[in-house]
Order: structure tokens, then C-alpha cells, then sequence
């Protein structure tokens, strides 16, 4: 009898563990995101803009910073280690129209994840890239997806 109430607790321990859901705020590193600047540069491509980073996000480059916005898979598929964040709605993201190249960050996931179509909140490092034109201009490396928000 003992045994089948341990079994009870245990269960019921073990359900309200998985009810659980990650519930997140808006961060305030965006904003900061947002501040680049571009200058004209060249290449053996031709003109293009150049970030130009000003201290407040040179401060943050090589830290660990929690953003949220919304997963921009790179490929077809329902998992993937690497996708954009977009700070923005799909509907109004740099891929889609309104928004620049300063409102998405490439994230690179420490394992893959599942998609999801809500807002989520994700943590990594930050690397700032003005070289490589076949990354975007800020990078989430060793990255872990938090979780959905849940408003």
C-alpha cells in the first residue's frame, strides 16, 4: 500500500514538472541592436553597406544575451541547429519587407530544435560580424532555445 502512494506522489510529482511552461519578458538588447550605423564600402562585388558597431553594442559582443523574436527557419524541415531570429512578426521581418538587416540575429543552437510558430526567447553569445557577407552582422553562437513566451 505504501508503494502504490510513493507510485501516486511521484506520478502527480512528475506531471506537474512537465506542465510546466517558460514564460518570458521582452528584452532590452534589441534596442541596442538597432543603434549600427552603415558606411559605404566596396568590394570585388561593388557597393555595399558596411555595419559600423557603436560602443553600446561593442559592449555586448562576447557575452551571453537572452533575446526574443521569432524562429526564420534557413531551410524546409521541422528541425534545425541553425535559423534567423527576427525581432519581428514573419509578416513585417528583413526577409519579408519592413524591417533591416539590424532586426534578425543567425542563431547557432548548441543541438537542434523543433520550430515553433510563437515568439520564443533564445540565449547565446553574441559575435558581431562586418566581414563575412554570408552571415548576417550579429551571430548567437553556443546558443540555447529558452522556450516559448507565453504572454
Amino acid at each position: 500500500m505504501k508503494s502504490l502512494i510513493w507510485i501516486g506522489i511521484f506520478i502527480s510529482f512528475a506531471a506537474t514538472a512537465q506542465k510546466q511552461s517558460y514564460s518570458g519578458f521582452p528584452s532590452v538588447v534589441w534596442p541596442v541592436l538597432y543603434s549600427v550605423e552603415y558606411e559605404k564600402a566596396k568590394d570585388q562585388l561593388g557597393e555595399f553597406e558596411k555595419p559600423v558597431f557603436n560602443q553600446k553594442i561593442k559592449n555586448l559582443a562576447g557575452k551571453a544575451i537572452v533575446l526574443p523574436g521569432y524562429m526564420v527557419p534557413f531551410e524546409s524541415g521541422l528541425t534545425a541547429q541553425e535559423f534567423m531570429l527576427s525581432s519581428l512578426p514573419l509578416n513585417a521581418c528583413f526577409f519579408c519587407g519592413v524591417g533591416g538587416p539590424e532586426t534578425v540575429v543567425q542563431v547557432r543552437l548548441r543541438k537542434a530544435e523543433k520550430y515553433l510558430d510563437k515568439p520564443v526567447e533564445v540565449k547565446g553569445t553574441l559575435r558581431l560580424n562586418a566581414d563575412d557577407p554570408d552571415n548576417m552582422m550579429y551571430i548567437l553562437e553556443n546558443a540555447e532555445l529558452l522556450g516559448p513566451i507565453d504572454f
